[in-house]
């Protein structure tokens, strides 16, 4: 009977260690990878460098942004542009005109909207369909041809120059589009889930509250975001409503900042810090509602 010389018979992990060749086309699809991460890295850079110029600038004094060659490092970074802005006039009065006309607009759009997206998903009566083809019909006209209508209205009433007056025509602004946003997260969430909960004794205010309501917390965050951002940044509809010099917001008081600066040569480091400090609420509140707002999006993108 032969044997067999321990050499030649091959261990089994030598046996598993030997490669096996590439499927077909899998070089490929690796090299199209790594391209299509290339190309999103450049696209990053390309959004993400005009906010870093403009942080950058913020902390280097004037003298350097007007030397011919950039830098590209804080290698000289101060606090000078930023208390300049923060001591000067008119910076403080805006943040807080800002703060409560943004705050009053995004729980009003919150409130509303939410109640007649609930109107629009789980009830059914005569004009719904006109009811959501006018909400999108609202959305498409343009501000400018309101102008002279909500200046009249506000004169009238004895709104213009007040807080009251500008959350009202940016709450009107806003719905529409919320009401359309959060129809998509309240018709995802199956009414038998409240009827469940009645079934096991809860109330009908009960069973939504309970049941319904913490389902859509992920769409009222997303639409808040919109709000929000729509009433910060607004700049169109506050030059009409607001036009005494005491009473404007911070796109409104960048503006006359810039403005100002013109006549006495820009000084584009207080300005970039201006627009920095305008910039950071909007970046402290997505930071606080990030994880809400993704999910949010997420559910509102497939549940209809």
């Amino acid at each position: 009977m032969s044997t067999i010389a321990p050499a030649q018979v091959a261990p089994a992990a030598a046996r598993d260690a030997v490669r096996r060749p590439h499927a077909p086309g899998a070089g490929r699809r690796r090299l199209r990878r790594v391209l299509l991460s290339a190309l999103a890295l450049v696209a990053s850079l390309v959004w993400v460098f005009p906010v870093y110029w403009m942080i950058l600038s913020a902390f280097t004094p004037s003298a350097y942004l007007r030397s011919k060659d950039p830098q590209l490092l804080p290698v000289h970074a101060t606090w000078v542009n930023f208390s300049r802005v923060l001591e000067g006039d008119g910076f403080t009065t805006a943040l807080r005109m800002s703060l409560a006309i943004t705050s009053l607009t995004v729980v009003l759009v919150l409130a509303f909207a939410f109640l007649g997206a609930l109107a629009i998903s789980r009830w059914k009566f005569r004009g719904r369909k006109s009811f959501v083809l006018a909400v999108l019909f609202i959305q498409m006209l343009p501000a400018e041809g309101l102008f002279i209508a909500q200046y009249k209205m506000l004169s009238s009433a004895h709104l213009l120059d007040s807080v009251i007056g500008v959350t009202v025509l940016y709450t009107a602004a806003v719905i529409p589009f919320t009401i359309w946003m959060l129809r998509g997260f309240v018709a995802g969430v199956p009414a038998e889930l409240e009827e469940a909960a009645m079934v096991d004794g809860l109330s009908r205010t009960q069973a939504f509250l309970r049941i319904t309501f913490p389902l859509l917390a992920p769409g009222l965050v997303a639409s808040g975001v919109y709000a929000f951002l729509q009433a910060w940044n607004e700049f169109t509809v506050a030059i009409v409503a607001l036009p005494s010099p005491d009473r404007q917001t911070l796109p409104l008081w960048l503006r006359e900042f810039l403005t100002a600066s013109v006549n006495r040569g820009v000084d584009w480091g207080q300005v970039m810090a201006a627009s920095t400090l305008i910039a950071l609420p909007v970046i402290v509140f997505f930071l606080i509602v990030q994880g809400r707002m993704t999910s949010g999006l997420v559910s509102g993108a497939v549940k209809g």
